[in-house]
């Protein structure tokens, strides 16, 4: 299952820290000779200030050599550069976390900037040095360190590329200490900054392109990538990935730059069922109609990327090849189990699977044989008849089916729709649609009268 791991393909969009946690993750399934994935980490680590890791590393992939001496003078280096900093930093530390100074800061950041120069000599560029500090110790891996300095220099900052790096380092930091909560409020506010202008490019970089919307494009094509950690492990994470993915401008974003991010889209929406099948459930209508908003782009981005987690929402829901359906889950069940983001909830997907096979065998069907429906879900004769009266129990079927267990089938009979539920169905949005129409029509229209007046000659 190698050819469907997405590590390589998720990397460049990663910081160089987020990445180590995927190439533990590779050692440990053995996806890759275990020789590739450490090279890999060696090769990352190497661009950090994390000596003795970098250490442990080459003397694992080389147990008969010599440790290059260039990692002794790193070291040193590293050492004397975190204390001259650490010196730097603290000065302004110790006067904004004075009580007194806590008070008397406001909103205004331009205020607070001429209180502290007037009253403690404070200036930019010792407000500078807690960026340049939470910067170097992100460096060497202390990630909760480094996201203290970086919150506090973006309070105090004016420098809009130097305030949304620390966004975007401080949210890293978050996500490698495994503070959920707070990576999820930090998520949330680097989106909205995104969406309000066009911002730097991430990982502490203060480059920006020329061009504003391809850098906005830039920085939501990686804020999808990283939001990938906090979605899969927040406990309301996957809700959150549905209203974030499908929202115009992200679904735009991965249908434009990143078409691979279905994957964790159709993962979420199968990991969503439940959430989506309870009626008046405290979800938007965006996560109860997900399936299908997922399984239209599924159709339109099929050319550019499928793996057998979308095969499957596709040979269930556009194809209904039952059988078809059956063979990708197997593969998809595998799929689910080697991707870093998603292992953990791999009988959960198998579950909420079935269910949605379940559901659409029994939706198109009025008389089902319970072995043939068990063989379908990959399920023993007793497990398939437990499964199939708790999914009746569970879901809105109870009233229409009837388990005839002597003859080992369901017999299901739905009412016929009401003829007025019939036309509200049809009808449903085309006022919406007929308004839409008329705009369309009128911009259409509005040039050629232009036209039209600009050809008139002029009164004699």
């Amino acid at each position: 299952m190698a050819e469907y791991d997405l590590t390589q393909t998720i990397v460049p969009y990663l910081d160089r820290h987020l990445v180590f946690p995927l190439l533990a993750h590779l050692v440990e399934n053995e996806l890759f000779p275990i020789k590739q994935v450490q090279a890999a980490q060696y090769e990352l680590a190497k661009g950090t200030n994390m000596v003795d890791y970098a250490v442990s590393l080459f003397e694992q992939l080389n147990p008969n050599e010599e440790v290059p001496s260039e990692f002794q003078g790193k070291r040193e280096s590293a050492v004397h550069t975190n204390e001259r900093l650490q010196q730097e930093a603290q000065a302004v530390l110790n006067v904004i976390e004075n009580p007194e100074v806590a008070q008397a800061l406001r909103q205004d950041k331009n205020q607070n900037l001429a209180y502290l120069k007037e009253h403690y000599g404070v200036t930019l560029e010792q407000i500078n040095a807690l960026y340049n500090f939470g910067q170097f110790q992100y460096t060497y891996g202390n990630y909760s360190g480094a996201a203290d300095y970086l919150y506090h220099f973006r309070v105090l900052s004016t420098d809009p590329d130097l305030t949304m790096s620390a966004h975007w380092g401080k949210l890293a930091c978050d996500i490698l200490t495994g503070k959920w909560e707070i990576a999820l409020e930090e998520l949330n506010t680097l989106r909205e900054a995104i969406d309000s202008r066009a911002p730097s490019h991430p990982a502490f970089s203060t480059s920006s392109a020329s061009d504003p919307a391809l850098s906005q494009l830039h920085s939501r094509t990686w804020l999808l990538h990283w939001s990938l950690f906090v979605y899969f492990n927040h406990p309301q994470g996957r809700t959150l990935l549905l209203e974030t993915f499908l929202a115009p401008a992200y679904l735009s974003t991965i249908q434009t730059s990143s078409s691979w991010i279905l994957r964790f889209l159709a993962t979420a929406a199968v990991l969503s069922r439940k959430a989506s099948a309870v009626p008046g459930g405290a979800v938007s209508a965006r996560v109860r109609h997900s399936i299908r908003e997922v399984v239209k782009v599924i159709q339109m981005e099929e050319y550019q990327y499928q793996d057998p987690i979308t095969a499957f929402l596709k040979e269930l829901y556009v194809e209904f090849d039952f059988e078809a359906a059956q063979r990708e889950l197997s593969k998809a069940e595998v799929a689910v189990a080697n991707d870093f983001f998603l292992a953990e909830f791999k009988d959960e997907f198998l579950e909420n699977a079935r269910y949605l096979i379940s559901e659409a065998y029994c939706r198109i069907h009025q008389r089902i044989d319970i072995g043939d429906l068990s063989e379908r879900l990959n399920l023993s004769r007793d497990e398939g008849e437990k499964w199939i009266v708790n999914l009746i129990r569970e879901t809105r079927m109870g009233a229409d089916a009837k388990i005839d267990l002597g003859k080992n089938v369901i017999e299901i009979n739905r009412p016929p729709l009401p003829i007025y539920q019939s036309v509200i169905e049809k009808t449903r949005g085309l006022a919406f649609r007929t308004q839409a129409l008329g705009a369309a029509m009128a911009r259409t229209a509005q040039p050629q009268a232009e036209t039209q007046a600009n050809n008139v000659d002029p009164p004699k």
